[in-house]
């Protein structure tokens, strides 16, 4: 029986060795090849003396390598932690930094931009090439150990040595957006996944004749679905191109031509699909679920789909990354109504987990239309922050509703309500600034900061502009140092340095001064009003 993560990709592959596993632009890998070249690149992970628990990151595109790195660093021993392909290098230094990252899996074509790292003091020491390529010219000054993709598939590809891993160990740390400018490591223990693949997998009833997109990078926890769930099943992954995001009409024939059958996508995708995809025009005859999750699907969008796309079945997955997936909605048809205009609902618990409300004056919330803050318990949670035991335990807290022994809970910051049937939770908003845009969760703090970083920057705030389909747009005011001087443009090149392309303002609004509230705080809902 697994119990990690890898442990489902052998049997698999023992299963099912000359299944389809994951594919991409037309090359793709069977579960025995898949297996082998992951034995591979852990022993020469191990040679280069990784071991349990060390922190390994992968710095490469989407790709038959992106899936290789994250099954060879946990066959090791290690945890892997994803770097986001295009965020500035000041930031993903600060990543290697932050979580101690020795060992570093890449392609040659991002090696000019790891060289930026070691200005910043990186403790990367060594750099495994996953593609075949040549090497790119590296300044001397990384001091790094070179590995070629040539040397890990010299490698023995039976198993690795055991690495000792036990399933409360960690498995991947994600890093999201943090409030004081710099991002956050979520700590994602194998058993905390498991909670949520072993009920997907249930749920959705994956299996081998399933044909599965991952069109979520490896930082974005939908990820996990794509590629734990799938395998686990049995299943084809089909990897999603970067690029096809920006072209709907692609994507669509994507799921045509790969004969899909489940997708897992951003409501900001799917809306831009429907709009601009063409979906009556091409045969989505195999799709049997859509599911989504990430922010709000207007309703609009949702009843077109449902209209072109009868056959499927659609799903409402909600869950902050410290969470996973913790409550769903199966949509009816009387969700998608014409006269219908409000959001479905987040839906109930998961199996094996159990959320609830907690009002302001620290009582559950028991009543239709009656607001709180939504709390989680169970094994999905996260380990916390990595490095930051301050933050963990604000956050991560122990249930006031259990004095009896420890039970830790998280709060999402997210506020909910009962549905009038009392059957479902529905979303309200956040508690804080922290929003959704194109999929991924942004505390506009972390962009304020950025801001407050420019020399000629007086004062600035974010706010959220709700937006059918990125969810939010982000608008920027910046009251200047000095009147005649500051750009939009140069505060776009500023933020494109230090923020990844997804938190750069969408617009930059110059003002004399910013309003403000009786008490002296920022009037952001006369800024989001303007």
């Amino acid at each position: 029986m697994a119990y990690l993560l890898h442990q489902l990709l052998t049997e698999s592959a023992t299963r099912l060795p000359d299944k389809e596993a994951v594919r991409f632009s037309g090359k793709s890998l069977s579960y025995s090849q898949l297996d082998r070249v992951t034995n591979q690149l852990a022993r020469k992970l191990c040679e280069l003396g990784v071991r349990r628990g060390d922190r390994v990151g992968i710095f490469v595109h989407k790709s038959l390598a992106s899936v290789v790195a994250v099954f060879g660093i946990m066959k090791a021993g290690g945890v892997y932690v994803p770097l986001d392909p295009g965020a500035p290098a000041k930031r993903l230094a600060y990543i290697t930094r932050n979580c101690g990252i020795r060992v570093l899996l890449t392609s040659s074509e991002k090696l000019k931009t790891v060289s930026q790292f070691f200005d910043e003091g990186t403790p990367v020491e060594a750099l495994v090439l996953m593609n075949e390529g040549e090497r790119a010219s590296i300044s001397q000054e990384t001091r790094a150990t070179i590995v070629s993709w040539h040397e890990v598939r010299a490698q023995d590809d039976g198993p690795p040595p055991p690495a000792g891993t036990i399933d409360t160990d960690l498995a991947y740390i994600l890093y999201t957006s943090g409030s004081t400018g710099d991002p956050k490591g979520v700590m994602i223990s194998h058993r905390t996944i498991f909670v949520f693949i072993n009920w997907a997998c249930e749920t959705f009833g994956l299996n081998e004749s399933d044909r599965v997109t991952s069109h979520a990078p490896l930082h974005f926890d939908l990820s996990t679905f794509d590629i734990y769930a799938t395998v686990k099943g049995g299943g084809t992954v089909v990897l999603v191109p970067e690029n096809l995001s920006i072209f709907p009409i692609q994507l669509v024939r994507l799921l045509q031509d790969e004969k899909i059958t489940v997708t897992y996508l951003v409501p900001s995708i799917l809306s831009l699909m429907v709009t601009y995809g063409q979906l009556e025009r091409h045969d989505l005859s195999s799709l049997r679920a859509v599911l989504f999750a990430g922010e709000v699907f207007p309703i609009k969008y949702l009843r077109e789909w449902v209209s072109r796309v009868p056959q499927a079945e659609y799903y409402n997955l909600y869950g902050p990354t410290e969470t996973n997936v913790c409550t769903y909605y199966k949509v009816t048809a009387d969700d998608v109504l014409p006269d219908r205009t409000r959001p479905v609902p987040i839906g109930v618990p998961c199996a094996n987990i159990e959320v609830f409300a907690v009002n302001g004056e620290d009582r559950l919330v028991t009543e239709p239309g009656e607001e709180g803050e939504l709390w989680v318990r169970g094994s999905c949670l996260a380990q916390g922050y990595w490095g930051d035991p301050e933050k963990t335990e604000r956050t991560f807290i122990a249930n006031p509703f259990q004095p009896n022994y420890r039970d830790i809970v998280y709060r999402t910051g997210d506020i909910v309500m009962l549905s009038e049937d009392r059957a479902n939770w529905v979303y309200v908003g956040r508690r804080d600034h922290m929003v959704k845009s194109r999929g991924y969760r942004i505390e506009l703090g972390e962009i304020e900061s950025v801001l407050y970083a420019h020399d000629e920057v007086k004062e600035a705030a974010v706010v959220a502009i709700p937006d059918d389909f990125l969810g939010n747009r982000i608008k920027a005011f910046v009251v200047p140092l000095k009147e005649n001087g500051l750009t939009a443009k140069d505060l776009e090149i500023h933020c494109r340095e230090r923020l990844p392309r997804y938190m750069i303002p969408d617009t930059f609004q110059f003002e004399s001064a910013l309003p403000k509230t009786s008490n002296g705080k920022v009037n952001r809902t006369l800024l989001a009003a303007s």
